[in-house]
């Protein structure tokens, strides 16, 4: 009997008809997507680094997509002669070497108190407003300029710093990221004697380099990419950091100081490929800071919004 019933089983097992497995879309669909984005990213600056590379009568004629085209390094040799460029560059790295450690620090002291509960930190939401309402209001561009010109800060390379010493957005994102930290951790650092200035860097800080990276990073292409501060606040063209150079000769085309020498060796080169040269090498160094930065970038970015 038992025999039997097992054979019916069997039977009837295989005359059921197979599951058709299912064709999983999203992961498909979500891959396509990506490598479009990816390619989008990518495919200009490649473009930018054939243009640079390629000769000037096929650049002009448009000859030129992801490839050099008569490779040439005629427009890096011109950009090398030229101290400007150079010189920009040290100012926009000095401004990076300056204002992105002051940038973390003033954001850890600031994300630290605001991230406790309002039994622990009286008035908090009363300063959290005001931190946010600096995101939603500006005083303006000439009470902006007036306020640095009364500081004597014009000309320097603290007026290009100081402005936006305190980023009140990686404020926002740190505070977030102090939240999720084990309460028992603070806990156990006070019972121990701790003040809230060794819980801050013994505990707080080291736990939380994933989300210090990825603000250095925001700081650095902050610091990197301006140029409208450097037009204004800088008097003398020396001052200039790198994309406020690159603003005035690239973009605006303004040769008022260059010399005839290097008006003549400009004129044997295309314009296309001399922007390209510069706009990559501008680019070049926030570029090779990214790989170091990666690993942590990600991480930062999510966890600060998960809850446990």
């Amino acid at each position: 009997m038992g025999h039997t019933s097992a054979r019916a089983v069997t039977e009837g097992v295989a005359l059921a008809p197979k599951k058709r497995k299912k064709l999983q879309w999203f992961p498909i669909l979500n891959t396509l997507f990506l490598i479009t984005a990816a390619l989008l990213c990518v495919l200009p600056l490649i473009h930018i680094i054939a243009l640079s590379f390629s000769s000037s009568p096929a650049a002009a004629a448009g000859y030129v997509k992801l490839w050099p085209v008569d490779f040439t390094l005629a427009s890096y040799k011109y950009t090398a002669s030229r101290e400007a460029f150079w010189q920009s560059m040290l100012v926009s790295l000095e401004r990076i070497a300056v204002g992105t450690p002051m940038n973390l620090f003033l954001t850890v002291i600031a994300a630290y108190p605001l991230s406790k509960e309002a039994g622990s930190f009286r008035f908090r939401m009363v300063y959290a407003w005001i931190f946010f309402i600096t995101m939603l209001f500006h005083g303006g561009l000439i009470p902006w300029y007036v306020t640095i010109r009364q500081y004597h800060l014009l000309d320097s390379i603290w007026a290009l710093v100081l402005p936006g010493a305190v980023p009140v957005f990686s404020v926002v994102l740190l505070l977030n990221f102090f939240r999720e930290v084990p309460k028992e951790l603070e806990e156990a650092a006070v019972m121990d004697g701790a003040s809230h200035w060794t819980t801050l860097w013994r505990i707080y800080v080291p736990i939380s380099k994933p989300a210090l990276a990825t603000l250095a990073l925001f700081s650095m292409v902050e610091h990197w990419n301006s140029w409208f501060d450097g037009l204004l606040l800088m008097n003398n063209p020396g001052h200039y950091p790198l994309q406020s150079y690159l603003q005035t000769i690239v973009i605006q085309q303004n040769l008022a100081n260059m010399t005839r020498d290097e008006l003549l060796n400009l004129a044997l080169i295309s314009d296309r490929t001399l922007k390209a040269s510069q706009i990559f090498l501008g680019s070049l160094p926030i570029i090779m800071a990214y790989p170091f930065l990666q690993k942590h970038f990600v991480k930062g970015i999510v966890l600060g919004s998960v809850k446990g």
